[in-house]
């Protein structure tokens, strides 16, 4: 617990030394976000950001990156590919970030890397994660189970089941919180609650109750029993860190953008939690926020596909539909934020409801 509040601490500080050193650098190669969308009327509430410097996410690398570096076990095979996974994703939003600034300058008519470009490699790096995961596995009986909120009772699960899942986890909750980067702050917050449910259940996956105590919490819990996993909260503390750090330069009105460099790793990161922690359905309720907000996408294009031109909502993500009906930025993000932090809470009522 103490490491896990140092590298919280650490990870804040970080950002606070670093991000004004990154973002004047960002301004000077002129990496600026120019937000279009298909909807005049949104185009012109978001006219003020046009410039804002975007690739704003690697403050967040950087500082989780140094928290877990200086704070967690290194040994540890979850914190090993925790580390993989975030260098990773945080290298393909990189370069999907850097050549939308390219078409930009040179007036290409590419945006950024093509939609099954970046597929490829965020299976890619699932695949990796959830290969060497499953081989962590072979010697808890608990991790290669598939396990539900309110049943006290693991389900089996194949090898090619839980291959599945990881990558479609991984993948899809990368994507969903590049989805809620639209607004000053709203992904950051929201990430910040997520991370600290996440840290709170590594904890009780494999920690003993007392230092005399040979009761872990997951056994008083009915909950999966993941030995090692107690050293992913000095991961997932110091993710909280850096966005809290992060949110001091993207809050209304936002210095930096998080971009795909800093979305990408940090979804990523909230799947692979609830991947070593056997919480994947619980994942739902706990990122419940995301979880809307990739649902109003695939609702969105899917109606607008089946009935020729309708929509359900006036733009996708629903944040923006709500800022077009006439909430203000401020208000949208407020109020996810506490939808967030509604949604952590119920989360973690449910462990006691085994």
């Amino acid at each position: 617990m103490f490491r896990s509040v140092a590298a919280t601490l650490t990870s804040l500080l970080f950002a606070f030394v670093i991000g004004p050193r990154i973002i004047r650098w960002l301004m000077r190669k002129k990496i600026g976000d120019r937000p279009e969308f298909h909807h005049a009327a949104l185009n012109e509430l978001t006219k003020e950001k046009a410039n804002t410097p975007t690739m704003g996410g690697l403050i967040i690398i950087f500082s989780v990156l140094a928290g877990s570096l200086l704070w967690a076990k290194l040994n540890n095979p979850f914190v090993q590919k925790a580390v993989i996974l975030v260098i990773w994703f945080g290298a393909l939003g990189a370069v999907d970030d850097w050549l939308k600034l390219t078409s930009n300058i040179r007036h290409r008519s590419r945006n950024g890397l093509r939609p099954w470009e970046k597929l490829i490699f965020q299976f890619g790096g699932a695949v990796l994660i959830a290969r060497f995961l499953y081989a962590d596995f072979v010697n808890i009986p608990d991790g290669q189970l598939f396990w539900l909120p309110f049943y006290k009772h693991g389900l089996p699960l194949a090898n090619w089941m839980f291959l599945l899942i990881a990558i479609f986890y991984i993948s899809a909750t990368s994507n969903a919180v590049n989805f809620a980067d639209g607004m000053d702050g709203l992904a950051a917050g929201c990430v910040g609650m997520v991370s600290i449910v996440l840290a709170v259940l590594c904890y009780v996956a494999s920690e003993t109750m007392t230092r005399t105590s040979t009761v872990t919490w997951a056994s008083y819990l009915l909950l999966p029993a993941i030995p090692q996993a107690g050293e992913l909260c000095i991961f997932y503390s110091a993710i909280t860190g850096a966005v809290l750090g992060f949110l001091w330069y993207n809050c209304h009105p936002a210095q930096t953008f998080m971009g795909d460099v800093g979305s990408l790793p940090l979804g990523a990161a909230m799947g692979y939690g609830a991947l070593v922690t056997r919480n994947e359905i619980l994942l739902l309720i706990i990122g419940g926020v995301f979880v809307i907000e990739l649902l109003s996408v695939a609702l969105q294009i899917g109606y607008f596909k089946y009935t020729g031109g309708k929509r359900i909502f006036r733009c996708a993500p629903i944040h923006h539909h709500f800022h077009l009906i006439g909430w203000s930025e401020p208000q949208v993000v407020v109020r996810f934020w506490l939808l967030a932090a509604a949604f952590a809470a119920i989360a973690l009522a449910t462990l006691k409801i085994r």
